[in-house]
């Protein structure tokens, strides 16, 4: 066979498997920049500046302002108890009163002690007197003067000691009422009338609690603990406190307390703020959501917190160029407040950032905005 012929063959029969694959539609090379680039739907949001606060966000609980744990301070049968559990009591009102018979008894015993020494001091003064006057006239004995001298004086002592007693039971009846130590709201009641009630007893009878005003306590992480001092030394500094899903509007109270040392174990200091509560919305042991207000920047630049992705280099956001092309810039973020955050830099106001669909893009990637608009943070 010709030697042509022989090198035609195989380049035909290579023609005829590669023409029916052109027939079937050419082949795509996928190319960033190219028409054949896949388009992203994603969404969008302008970068704007405006007035943001600078704010700590924290989570806190509600402290009451005082709290006493009520005990019996002498051993005795309960006899009344003069108030509900739960009920609200002003400081000084009486609680609970002890079986005062005993204790009626032992003052009336102390004074019955003091009045009987009382008359042998007196005695025994009268009989050193009349001794001091028969030496001075030589008809009594220097031994005879010290020895009725002594004698009052050891009665004088006694009746000191009379006194002290009566006193003491005076306070030993006085501890038969019991009242409130602080004005507050009263806890779960631990006695009743007919109960034995020892002094000192490990359980109290009632806890009292005093909620107006109230503390709330929250932690703030170390780094932000220096300018929490530098707007404390400004002046006030207030703390907005509301529970979780709640829709009314959050108390409003300033902080009162920074603890003396940071807790090496949670990197956080403890703060307290005082709230007046006079409506009772905080209650003691609540967990509150804390905002503590700082100042305001007038300055921000905004995104919403959605539009800011992590990557190995650290934080970036996708930006939006004229030719519906996409742009990774790197960004540092100064805060979040809510659904937004706050950039130090990287994005310009009035740019377009992503802020939904960024797991399909690349720099240069194609987009289309879902739905044809445009979401502009607030």
């Amino acid at each position: 066979m010709n030697l042509k012929v022989l090198l035609l063959l195989p380049l035909l029969a290579a023609t005829s498997v590669t023409l029916p694959a052109c027939s079937e539609g050419q082949p795509q090379v996928l190319s960033r920049q190219g028409a054949g680039t896949p388009v992203v739907p994603v969404t969008i949001a302008k970068v704007v500046q405006r007035e943001m606060p600078v704010e700590i966000n924290a989570i806190g609980t509600a402290e009451a302002y005082s709290s006493v744990a009520v005990r019996a301070q002498i051993t005795g049968e309960l006899t009344s108890v003069n108030f509900q559990q739960g009920d609200d009591v002003r400081a000084g009102q009486v609680l609970f009163t002890i079986d005062q018979r005993p204790l009626d008894a032992a003052l009336h015993q102390a004074e019955a002690n003091l009045a009987r020494d009382s008359a042998q001091e007196a005695n025994a003064k009268a009989q050193a007197d009349r001794y001091e006057d028969l030496a001075r006239r030589g008809l009594a004995t220097k031994e005879q003067v010290g020895q009725t001298g002594a004698t009052a004086a050891a009665l004088e002592a006694t009746v000191a000691a009379d006194r002290a007693a009566v006193e003491n039971a005076k306070v030993q009846l006085q501890y038969a009422t019991i009242r409130a130590p602080i004005g507050g709201r009263t806890g779960s009641l631990m006695v009743s009338a007919g109960n034995l009630v020892r002094a000192n007893d490990q359980t109290p009878l009632v806890v009292t609690n005093q909620i107006t005003p109230i503390y709330v306590t929250f932690g703030v992480p170390e780094p932000m603990l220096p300018d929490l001092k530098r707007f404390l030394a400004k002046g006030p500094v207030h703390v907005d406190a509301a529970a979780p899903n709640e829709d009314a509007p959050p108390a409003t109270g300033r902080i009162s307390f920074i603890d003396n040392a940071v807790d090496q174990t949670t990197g956080t200091i403890k703060v307290k703020a005082t709230f007046a509560n006079e409506n009772r919305r905080l209650w003691p042991g609540q967990f509150l959501n804390v905002v503590v207000r700082l100042t305001t920047d007038p300055h921000a630049i905004v995104v919403p917190s959605t539009a800011v992705q992590t990557g190995p280099q650290g934080q970036y956001v996708f930006v939006v160029k004229p030719d519906k092309t996409v742009d990774l810039r790197s960004v540092n973020v100064d805060r979040t407040a809510g659904t937004d955050t706050v950039l130090k830099d990287g994005v310009a106001p009035g740019e377009t950032v992503v802020t939904d669909g960024q797991l399909r893009l690349l720099p240069g990637s194609r987009i289309s905005v879902k739905g044809g608009g445009q979401k502009a943070t607030s």
